[in-house]
């Protein structure tokens, strides 16, 4: 399975026309490449804030009040160029609204023949609960993507292992991360859970990421980071589990995911944190006794 992680360069759209001219643009690059699966940033529709005026623009809770006027087209777009490039897409992350001035960070995909489905993000960052009207997600979910089952973690999530672990354990092999980040020690935090996660549950991760600033907006501010795709660091994979990565202006990373290698490779494993889980729930490893 070809996919691909976008290094999205948040840019300032003049309204849903150019924007969605650059989505096409965008992922007709990647659907040239021969890709199967592309993945988009959180927050990318956020860009749409700056068709609006500045005294919208500007103010977070103005913004997502007026984004919900966009999202039925927001939806229809994605849905329509999964179908015409043949191309199962993560749109990144849709801040909708869920009852009157809450909204949950609402990570949808789309696939060719029409069928699409969501994540909600589950753990809230400081940003979100400052934020005072942005909720997490009650449910966890797991997909079948182009023959492959995965599961979504948005930026955050990807730093938790339990829930990822209950995706795996539901038969996840791929896990997708759109990310948002305005510091490096954020992405830095962001890439070492996905390297967990990637590790402790021989998965693949797929993070993709904003980059650039917005200074017309006060969640897209300022972006840091490199698209990457992550494998397990053992036999049969890069030691140092990077798969692919971006650079510069580079705005795909791209590799091949070989699922069955996963399963291959687990009986000549240097380590085996999957199959070796349940180890860390002895009852004497509950709780620590000071001695």
């Amino acid at each position: 399975m070809k996919i691909a992680v976008a290094k999205y360069a948040v840019g300032n759209p003049a309204d849903f026309e150019a924007f969605a001219a650059r989505q096409r643009q965008i992922l007709g690059e990647a659907c040239g490449a021969g890709v199967e699966l592309a993945v988009l940033p959180e927050y990318l529709s956020l860009e749409l804030a700056s068709t609006f005026a500045p005294e919208i623009s500007r103010d977070l809770n103005a913004s997502l009040a007026a984004l919900q006027t966009l999202q039925s087209e927001w939806l229809a777009l994605y849905a329509d160029l999964s179908r015409e490039l043949r191309l199962v897409i993560q749109a990144g992350t849709f801040l909708t609204e869920v009852a009157p001035g809450r909204y949950r960070n609402r990570a949808w995909w789309f696939a060719p023949d029409g069928t699409r489905g969501y994540q909600d993000k589950l753990q809230l960052t400081g940003f979100e609960r400052d934020a005072g009207v942005i909720e997490g997600g009650d449910e966890l979910k797991v997909f079948d993507l182009a023959g492959v089952r995965a599961g979504i973690a948005v930026c955050y999530d990807s730093e938790f292992p339990l829930p990822v672990r209950a995706q795996r354990e539901a038969g996840a092999r791929l896990l997708l991360v759109p990310s948002c980040t305005d510091t490096q020690a954020g992405a830095t935090r962001v890439r070492v859970g996905c390297m967990a996660r990637a590790l402790e549950n021989r998965m693949f991760v797929a993070q993709a990421v904003t980059t650039g600033t917005a200074d017309w907006s006060p969640a897209l501010d300022t972006n840091t980071g490199e698209a990457t795709i992550y494998a397990p660091m053992d036999h049969g994979f890069p030691d140092d589990g990077i798969l692919a990565t971006t650079r510069g202006a580079q705005a795909w990373a791209i590799a091949d995911l070989d699922i069955d290698a996963l399963e291959c490779h687990r009986a000549q494993a240097q380590v085996a944190v999957d199959l070796d889980w349940d180890g860390q729930k002895a009852p004497a490893f509950r709780q620590a006794r000071h001695s």
